[in-house]
């Protein structure tokens, strides 16, 4: 111990401070000595991310959804050209009728037939264009038309897809509606039914891409919703779709008075053209014979659901699924981030599932109404496009987060695809080859003849250089007036008419209308004004037939 009361040696005794005001005494603290020859680590463990991958738009990975959207784009490009057979009766007519309604506009020629008195879309539209593309190109660019419209239409619902959920979600809906029996037969028809859904598409991305922006810009769409409908009037059946699309992209981000006040203006400004289209144009007799007032067929209600869910069943109950996971959990992002980021409401999730896949139904319901089965392959088209969307969100929750399954989604996919194309093989498939029909009866064909024929509008497309389309009479529904003076109607005129050789040429397939073509042989048997010029066989997707041609005995 030391003289002043401490145990610690002399030497390592620390010198205490003391404050002038008061006896406390504190010790001073001396920092250890560095050790000697010991260097600092070399690496230290960084701090480990939340996320391994970053939620954020990049270059990368835009040219990879690209890529995929191209296949998908090139296999559908694939599976319509694929297809292959002379004309159907409607492509013949609506390109009969666009070159007819082009001399018109040009030339001021008459128009053989008033097509906008029951064409179900205006003649002056996607018919003229058509017969523009046919003139240059045949028949293939025509159809070729179609496909760059079918092509569009599915790379619109890709942008919407990706815009409305994720690009994942929009890539599966751009697969599974490229492979449907719709999609690729219409993708080589030529008829406006692909221009219409093209442009549907366009208003409908217009209305999803200006979500974001001033209520005034939805004012864009409407021309373009009025051009579909005037294209083919039952596009009219979709424009509510696009009006609760228009509330429903827009409440979130822009608020529910600005979301409503867009609905108001795409409402009347669509509605306000639609009626000035109808007050300056002769098309409102169209629109009631084919749509408002069309007649009602034989078809029962049983018989069309089993088609609509033969043709468009898979599609439906994916989108379906979708819409049932969708509300449940609103996440589609799988970055642990994506926890952070406001999700829409439950309501608003429900209403958005409503919405797309109710509009798949209308086709099927309004088809069941009218009570037939005319058109309703392409017209279930329509509504799986607004579905699409929800059927891209059913394959990714399939699949799973990290492509947890992918063999899921790749049997859903296959399966759509064989049936696509077995349906759409079959569908092009069900009218015969006119090639050597037309062959036959062109030598006695000129501008000066009548002819009754099962398809009029093909004869009348293929040899519309030497004869008019109002030379040709069809099988469905006919008024003639005999020598006396005598007035015939239906059946009764066909049977008239045959037996006093108003006809130079009867050209019958069997197939468009079996009832009045037998009504027709049956009154050309034994007549002395006929003989048989030659019966053609033919096959097609329902089994065989025969072309039967009768032609008039001079004299």
């Amino acid at each position: 111990m030391s003289a002043g009361g401490s145990f610690l040696p002399e030497p390592y005794s620390v010198p205490s401070l003391r404050r002038p005001d008061d006896e406390t005494y504190a010790l001073r603290t001396v920092a250890p000595p560095e050790p000697v020859g010991v260097e600092p680590p070399g690496y230290e463990i960084p701090e480990t991310p939340e996320a391994g991958w970053d939620m954020t738009a990049s270059g990368r990975r835009a040219w990879v959804s690209r890529g995929v959207l191209l296949c998908i784009l090139t296999i559908q490009a694939v599976l319509s050209l694929r297809l292959s057979n002379t004309a159907f009766q409607d492509e013949a007519l609506y390109l009969t009728a666009g070159h007819a309604e082009l001399a018109h506009l040009l030339h001021g020629t008459p128009l053989p037939k008033d097509y906008a008195a029951y064409f179900s879309g205006s003649p002056q539209l996607y018919p003229v264009l058509a017969a523009l593309v046919d003139g240059r190109f045949g028949l293939s660019g025509a159809r070729l038309l179609s496909l760059v419209l079918m092509l569009g239409t599915t790379g619109l619902l890709y942008t919407i897809t990706r815009r409305l959920f994720s690009e994942r979600a929009a890539l599966a809906a751009a697969g599974m509606f490229a492979v449907t029996q719709s999609t690729i037969v219409m993708g080589h028809f030529a008829t406006y039914d692909a221009m219409a859904l093209f442009l549907l598409a366009l208003a409908t991305w217009i209305v999803v891409r200006t979500d974001r922006l001033p209520a005034v810009a939805v004012l864009l769409a409407t021309p373009v919703a009025v051009l579909a409908v005037g294209v083919k009037y039952a596009s009219a059946l979709y424009l509510p779709t696009i009006a609760g699309l228009a509330l429903l992209t827009a409440w979130p981000r822009r608020g529910p008075g600005s979301a409503i006040l867009r609905v108001v203006l795409l409402a009347l400004s669509t509605g306000a053209l639609l009626a000035a289209g109808a007050h300056v144009t002769d098309l409102l007799a169209g629109v009631r014979q084919t749509t408002t007032d069309r007649v009602h067929g034989s078809d029962s209600g049983p018989y069309l659901l089993e088609q609509s869910a033969k043709w468009g069943g898979l599609m439906f109950l994916t989108a379906v699924g979708g819409a049932l996971s969708y509300v449940w959990r609103s996440r589609l992002n799988e970055s642990p981030l994506a926890r952070r980021l406001g999700n829409p409401g439950r309501t608003r999730r429900l209403l958005l599932g409503l919405l797309l896949c109710g509009t798949a139904l209308l086709a099927p319901a309004y088809q069941i109404h009218l009570a037939t089965v005319v058109s309703l392959f392409k017209h279930i088209g329509f509504g799986l496009f607004f579905a699409a969307p929800m059927a891209g969100v059913g394959v990714t929750r399939l699949i799973g987060a990290h492509f947890r399954h992918p063999q899921l989604g790749i049997m859903l996919w296959t399966t759509a695809l064989c049936l696509g194309i077995q349906q759409a093989d079959l569908r092009f498939g069900l009218w015969p080859d006119s090639t050597r029909m037309i062959r036959t009866i062109s030598p006695r064909v000129d501008s000066q003849g009548r002819y009754l024929s099962s398809t009029p509008e093909v004869p009348a497309y293929y040899l519309r250089g030497r004869t008019s389309h109002r030379q040709w009479q069809s099988v469905f529904g006919m008024e003639y007036k005999d020598g006396k003076g005598g007035y015939h109607a239906g059946d009764d005129a066909y049977r008239t008419a045959v037996r006093d050789g108003a006809f130079d040429l009867i050209v019958l397939d069997g197939l468009t209308n079996p009832r009045v073509d037998d009504i027709v042989a049956a009154a050309v048997e034994g007549n002395a004004h006929y003989r048989l010029l030659a019966e053609l066989p033919f096959r097609n997707s329902a089994g065989t037939g025969r072309y039967r041609i009768w032609v008039r005995v001079p004299g």
